[in-house]
Order: structure tokens, then sequence, then C-alpha cells
């Protein structure tokens, strides 16, 4: 059979294909991801300045991207605040099947239109082949801030003028411009009364706006990602049962096996539970402000529970000085950097602050071999700065064989047999390099 004669073929070519349009209007594509299901929606083009580090992964997924479109789907707040996790996990993960739900539902609906479009998951997955980096191509909260639904808070979340953080975002991708795109809100829905800093179990908000991101992964994160990582080591390991109940309980197994088999299972999240932020969720708050706290932070700051820290970790020591009933279990996150360049590029988010505030020490580090780098580390009063390039007079300075240095960090080599092999050298009091070291642990 001829490709022509095809019944396929013969259907396609006897409908007429739908007119593309040049421009869409807004107001329909708005109306469409309403009756799609979004609880509110906003349209910003892919040329906006504030996505432009977002714009090459966003064309690699789908080239000629043109506009993206943010859909918010709203969480219970009583699911996600109840200390139970189950109750709230659930609700993460209904909100997230619903979000890709209605972009799935609205991409159906704009395909007669002859606009072609891509669902940008929401949550998870995620590129895993790039752990551990960043595995997403499209951020969902900054294309979020750009099209109008909020502006990020002190807890890292996307705070919605009404909704508050109660919410999980859905992202589509479009072929085609729109006539009117949305401009980010005038002002931040975040009520700047750290509570979110109050309920977080690892210490990982401080009130100046600093974030201890690996503290946070470490911990709410303990079943996915490194979490799962580091256990599978742990199972490897083991040498019998017993040894392996000895690594890990047996609330730690089975609740790895609920994450596994249903979905997203979060250690906390306690930030977007206390947070009374957004219209829809502010009255209690500033109605009886002592209830509230009774009613909302306080179950959750009381709860008996573990909380994983890294060894060595600000977490480590601020969790038993601030909570009474909740108790630390070290472990491994499972971040291995896998380059010289992931290893520079994560700095910022390995870095310990609190194992700075008396060091005012500047790094040189150059490494050679299978990658080529030198950068300028400078940690002074808590505070971390990485810099391309070697700049200004060093305290220390480490020469490392860039295979070695990465073999060092997974534990896979010693400092001394490092060291001796010649294929690591440091030239500074050592006692610099272990403090480099505690201020970012592995």
């Amino acid at each position: 059979m001829k490709l022509e004669e095809h019944p396929t073929v013969k259907s396609y070519r006897a409908k007429q294909a739908p007119a593309r349009p040049a421009v869409l209007e807004a107001a329909q594509i708005k109306e469409l991801a309403r009756a799609a299901g979004a609880d509110d929606v906003g349209l910003v083009e892919l040329e906006r300045p504030e996505l432009a580090m977002w714009r090459p992964g966003t064309e690699a997924l789908m080239p000629g991207t043109k506009t993206l479109v943010s859909l918010v789907e709203r969480l219970t707040p009583a699911n996600v605040r109840c200390p139970t996790r189950s109750v709230s996990d659930k609700e993460y993960s209904r909100g997230m099947h619903a979000a890709d739900e209605t972009a799935h539902n609205l991409a159906t609906a704009l395909a007669p239109l002859g606009v072609g479009s891509m669902v940008f998951p929401a949550g998870f997955p995620m590129d895993m082949s790039q752990w551990p980096g960043k595995m997403w191509a499209v951020s969902h909260k900054a294309v979020a801030v750009a099209a109008g639904m909020g502006q990020m808070g002190l807890n890292r979340m996307l705070l919605h003028p009404r909704f508050g953080g109660f919410l999980v975002l859905g992202t589509l991708l479009l072929d085609v411009a729109v006539d009117r795109y949305d401009q980010p809100v005038d002002y931040n829905p975040c009520l700047d009364c750290k509570l979110c800093v109050a309920a977080c179990p690892v210490g990982a908000i401080g009130k100046d706006g600093h974030f201890a991101f690996v503290n946070c992964l470490t911990h709410n994160y303990r079943d996915r990602l490194g979490g799962f990582q580091d256990w599978a080591e742990q199972l490897i390991k083991s040498k019998s049962s017993a040894d392996y109940r000895r690594r890990v309980s047996d609330q730690e197994t089975v609740s790895m096996w609920q994450s596994l088999s249903y979905g997203i299972c979060n250690k906390s999240s306690y930030c977007m539970a206390a947070c009374p932020a957004g219209e829809d969720n502010i009255g209690p708050f500033l109605e009886d402000r002592k209830a509230y706290l009774a009613e909302v932070l306080q179950p959750l700051n009381d709860k008996a529970e573990e909380i994983y820290v890294l060894p060595g970790s600000d977490a480590e020591e601020y969790v038993p000085k601030r909570f009474q009933n909740k108790r630390v279990k070290q472990v491994s996150n499972g971040i291995r950097p896998r380059s010289v360049q992931n290893f520079l590029d994560n700095l910022g988010l390995l870095f310990q602050r609190g194992k700075a505030q008396d060091m005012d020490t500047t790094y040189h580090l150059t490494f050679y071999g299978s990658e080529n780098a030198e950068a300028t580390v400078v940690i002074k009063e808590g505070a971390l700065q990485v810099k391309r390039g070697l700049e200004g007079k060093a305290d220390l300075h480490l020469k490392a064989d860039s295979d070695t240095w990465i073999s060092f960090l997974a534990k896979e080599k010693g400092l001394l047999p490092a060291l001796l092999s010649g294929k690591m050298k440091i030239k500074g009091p050592p006692k610099l390099m272990k403090a480099f070291a505690a201020c970012f642990p592995l």
C-alpha cells in the first residue's frame, strides 16, 4: 500500500487542519484553564528577563515555546496543618495529581485551536540523571512569580494573595504568543511573622532570610532522593537482619515502603503548615494570635519524632536546644558531587553558617586533570562567597587532581592517602582545611 492510500493518511488529508492563531487571547486561555480545574491562572512570556536562567531548559524541552501558563491548585489548609503526616502527605499527592490533570485538560482544550503545548509535571518526577544538581528544567515558582500568582515568602514557598502557601503549582508550555501577559503582584503576601522560623524542625530558615538548603533536604526528603540512596547503602552494608535493624528502625523501613508505594512522603513541611499568609487564611491569626499559635504551631513543635541531620551540621546542634520531644538521628543525604563544577556550584547549598561565625578565611582551590578549574572561597563571619578564578591572598591553597578530589568527597579515598600520593597538596595551616570541611558536611 502506498503511503497516500493508507486510511490514516487519507483521513488526515480529508480533514481541514485548524488555522493556527498568530496570537491567542489571554481571556480565552484563562477561561479554558478555570474550566479545566485551575483555582487561579497567570500568563508570562518566555522572553521575560526574570526567566532568563530558565529559558535554555524550557526551550530544550519544547523548542518554539513562547508562553508559560502558571496553574494554581489549592490545597486544604487543615490537611496540610495536621501533625499526622499521612494526612498532610496525601493532600500534597492529591494536589500534584490535580495540577497535572488540570494542565492536561487545558492542553486538550487548546489543541483544536492549533496550539502546541507541553505539560511540565508538578513536583515529581524530575530528571534524576542530573542528581545532585538542578533536576528541573522549568521552575514552577519562578514562572508563578512572573505570572502574578504571588511572591516568595520567608519560608521559600510561593505565597498566593488569597491562598497563601496552601497550593501546588503546575506549568503548561505553549508555542503561541498571547495578547496580554500578567505582571508580578506589587506586594509580598508574606507577613514576616517568623512562624515558619519557629516551626522548622531543623532551623533551616533564618530570621534574616538565610536558608540552609541541605539541612531542609536531609530531613524533609529522607524517604526520597539522597535519603533513599543512603537507605539503600545501609541495606547493602548490613551484615544481618539484626545489623540492619540497628541501622534502620522498623518505622523507617515501612515509611520508605509507603513513600515508594504511594508517592510523596514529607517529614516536615511545617513551614507551610504554620504560615497564616493569604486572605483566606489570615483571619484566625489576626483575631486570636495566642489561640492560633496553640492550635497550629504548638502541635507541630510538640510532636515526638525523629529528625534526620548530617553529622556536624548546624541542624544537629539546633534540634536538642529547640525541641524537647524531637530526637536527632545522624544520616547521610546521599549528596556526592559528581564533578568539580558540580561541587563548586553546590557550595552555597551545602554551607553551614553556624560553623563559620568565627572565621575570616580565604581559600584558593586549583583543580587539574580531567577537569581544570580555579576558585576562591571566602568564609567570613558566617557568610560565604565563591568566585571563579584566584583572587586576593589565600590563607590556604588546595591543589588537587579533580578525580582524586571527587573520590575524597565521596569518602572513597582518605585525606592522608590523597596527600601521600601527591595528587592533593595543601599550602597553609592544616587546621584551616578542617574548618573548611566543617562548613560543608557531606
